[in-house]
């Protein structure tokens, strides 16, 4: 059953009128007419007698008038819950990288909870394209990562803002000492590089190459923290955003070497699905990373 013929039933019998009740709701007199004779072949009663110039309810419609109210009532009462309370509770996964997770992420998510203190947020640590793809398949809500920009004819992106990526050494290394270090500089160099289908790996890996400069046989590390251990005991170098190295390099227990490449960039990228629902808890979030909050300042 249609409930839009119970609201139709309620005005019509509120105003006694099949033409009143049609210009209040906007229907054509004759919609009115086919609604009400549709509820009484469902219910196989009739619903309104005629008095005069005026309709009355019938027993069987002065019943149904009871059960529609409350029928509405409940569903008006769900519609609230769902447009109110329903979107300030649940639970809301979001994939991200390592180090933005641990260096650009919190001051947000502790933002986000002393706003929405009924929401579950959880974390999810992965690679740029796994994460893209969680999110094309619905296992995120959506992704914060650092990654080149780039467009996915399934995803939206926005751009948060450029990271900064820099090359670590330890303080005693050779190259430390330079004004200025070229991508040739590096041939020969023992990399510590992140795992595979990291997206600034892959970027420094193809700068290498063209450079001329050898790869030598590397280390490779899932952990951010495990790559800056091995860095400050001169294990070899590695590139890893500022962020996740600034208190290391401001104790002098790292160092950063002076390396720039036009094509080693990477930005901070939300991500999620273009046919994606938005409950209000996320277009929270997303407004507080959008807006530019002063992360360092909460």
């Amino acid at each position: 059953m249609d409930t839009r013929y119970l609201q139709t039933f309620r005005e019509v019998a509120k105003w006694h009128s099949f033409t009143r009740a049609a210009e209040v709701l906007g229907y054509a007199q004759s919609s009115v007419t086919t609604q009400i004779q549709n509820l009484e072949q469902e219910f196989g009663v009739t619903l309104f007698e005629r008095w005069g110039r005026k309709i009355r309810l019938t027993h069987a419609g002065e019943v149904l008038l009871e059960y529609s109210g409350q029928l509405l009532g409940l569903l008006d009462e769900a519609k609230a819950q769902l447009s109110e309370e329903a979107q300030l509770a649940g639970t809301l996964t979001i994939g991200t990288v390592e180090s933005l997770a641990a260096f650009y992420l919190p001051p947000y998510l502790q933002q986000f909870r002393r706003e929405q203190p009924q929401i579950r947020v959880l974390l999810n640590p992965g690679i740029c394209y796994e994460l893209r793809q969680g999110v094309k398949e619905g296992t995120y809500d959506f992704a914060v990562v650092l990654d080149w920009l780039q467009s996915h004819p399934d995803l939206e992106s926005v751009n948060l803002g450029e990271e900064e990526l820099v090359v670590i050494a330890s303080p005693e290394h050779p190259l430390t000492s330079r004004k200025r270090v070229e991508a040739s500089d590096f041939n020969g160099e023992q990399w510590i590089f992140p795992e595979a289908g990291c997206s600034y790996r892959s970027m420094i890996e193809s700068v290498l190459r063209d450079s001329g400069a050898s790869l030598e046989p590397s280390l490779e590390f899932g952990s951010l923290e495990a790559i800056k251990q091995c860095v400050a005991y001169g294990l070899g170098i590695a590139l890893v955003p500022m962020i996740a190295v600034a208190e290391e390099v401001k104790k002098g227990t790292i160092s950063v070497l002076p390396f720039a490449h036009p094509d080693i960039r990477v930005y901070r990228q939300l991500v999620y699905h273009k046919k994606k629902w938005m409950p209000r808890a996320m277009r929270h979030f997303f407004n507080l990373l959008t807006e530019g909050m002063p992360a360092r300042e909460i």
